[in-house]
């Protein structure tokens, strides 16, 4: 466990529970995904195994009731890293779509990602790997594309 995961664990709880009661809260979320992109062109996936809330609460929590059986191999093939990316974004796209352009309403839609999530990542945790969500998550997989691109300019 890293110091730092004992701060961002807190970020996870902050934005699902208290962004059922305070929607705009959905926009720390938005907030985090701008970082940790731009980070990633510098530092590919640093992200995901140092600063990542969920991943924090994943290896702190998650990790000591995990069954520890093996991600299921679909789950390393990019084609269905890249299936799950474009399956919630358009997802995301929809749902901020027929909010009208309502600020809270926009924010909620970001809260019910991380919520959503969650609960996906708690249910592959405790059946599989304690981060086998890790594995397919949407932001780790464009990050890694991204640190792509940012280490072959800077070689």
């Amino acid at each position: 466990m890293k110091r730092t995961q004992l701060i961002t664990i807190w970020l996870l709880p902050v934005v699902v529970i208290g962004g059922i009661f305070y929607p705009l809260l959905g926009y720390l979320v938005l907030a985090m995904m701008a970082f940790f992109l731009t980070l990633s062109f510098f530092k590919s996936r640093y992200w995901c195994w140092n600063l990542c809330p969920r991943g924090a609460f994943l290896d702190i929590v998650i990790s000591k009731t995990s069954f520890k059986k093996p991600i299921p191999k679909i789950f390393i093939k990019q084609w269905f890293r890249w299936a799950v990316f474009a399956l919630l974004m358009c997802f995301v796209v929809f749902r901020i779509m027929r909010t009208g352009g309502n600020l809270i309403a926009i924010g909620a839609v970001f809260v019910g990602m991380c919520i959503l999530t969650t609960i996906i990542s708690i249910i592959l945790g405790l059946t599989t790997r304690h981060r086998s969500w890790c594995a397919i998550c949407p932001m780790g997989t464009l990050q890694g594309a991204i640190g792509k691109i940012g280490v072959s300019k800077q070689e």
